[in-house]
């Protein structure tokens, strides 16, 4: 396997690749790795003859007082990961490669972000749209595989793609989860035992939403309001918790027949932010 820090490095190891008539699958993450992203890595392998992945924490996805410099970070232990998925290359870049002294444009997002993770995070995906723009344009990769958890940042990216003209495939693998139903994430090394225990909370309300709404219930405001109460009695603080229209990320009032939604939360456990999804066709 093969280490670049540099863009000169992971430029030449690509058109290598592609000299030799080899696709390239891409798994962007900022490192802290668990079974998700090694998901993520083995359906890379399947769709592409060589996975490329990129460890950078990206100052510009984080708010002024969010967790940049708290973020883990374990690159050994990472990379030996990587290793053992059969990855063929990592890009490891620093702060100064990926934007140098001094940055003069940004990407704006319009509506796709007034909502869930965008409402609650001003500017979040505005540097994730820069990050992985950068890091696409670095990688030229065929096939980009992301995280169902993030869904907004992929549905967000895919219109990305679309818009930019990128040429590369956009490939969703569903969430990864614990034994008890918490959905994996590098951020759940923060919980405490007690709130490890109360986190999966989260999408047992999820899925009892999901019934309800199997069996037909069509205006889901009563459902969400009753399991806010159940999620804040156990000492979960909401973010948000709601059911949204996939192709538009807002919120739904009335549910209309063969329309996909999102039902999505976020709660605070302690310092802990817990993100998790449902995909439901009505």
């Amino acid at each position: 396997m093969d280490v670049f820090s540099d863009i000169t490095g992971i430029r030449s190891f690509v058109k290598n690749q592609k000299r030799k008539g080899k696709t390239i699958g891409f798994v962007p993450t900022m490192g802290s790795l668990h079974d998700g992203h090694l998901s993520l890595m083995k359906l890379a392998g399947e769709k592409a003859d060589e996975v490329v992945v990129s460890i950078y924490v990206n100052p510009e996805q984080f708010g002024p007082s969010e967790d940049f410099e708290e973020y883990p970070r374990e690159l050994e232990l990472d990379l030996e990961k990587c290793q053992k998925m059969g990855v063929s290359a990592v890009f490891t870049p620093s702060d100064e490669m990926m934007y140098g002294p001094e940055k003069f444009l940004k990407i704006e997002v319009n509506d796709l972000n007034r909502y869930m993770d965008g409402g609650s995070r001003p500017g979040f995906f505005e540097g994730i749209l820069l990050v992985v723009n950068k890091l696409f344009n670095i990688v030229a990769p065929d096939v980009a595989v992301f995280g169902q958890k993030d869904i907004q940042q992929f549905i967000i990216l895919q219109q990305m793609v679309t818009e930019f003209n990128h040429d590369i495939e956009m490939v969703m693998n569903p969430i990864i989860r614990a034994n008890d139903g918490l959905a994996l994430s590098s951020r759940n090394a923060y919980l405490s035992e007690e709130e490890r225990q109360k986190a999966p909370g989260l999408y047992r309300s999820l899925q009892y939403i999901e019934k309800q709404i199997s069996d037909g219930v069509d205006s889901p405001k009563l459902l969400l309001d009753h399991q806010k109460s159940e999620l804040e009695a156990k000492g979960l603080k909401i973010d948000y918790l709601n059911v949204f229209v996939r192709k538009t990320l807002t919120p739904a009032e009335t549910l209309i027949k063969k329309e996909q939604y999102i039902i999505a939360g976020a709660v605070w456990l302690g310092e802990t932010r817990l993100i998790d999804n449902i995909l439901i066709e009505f």
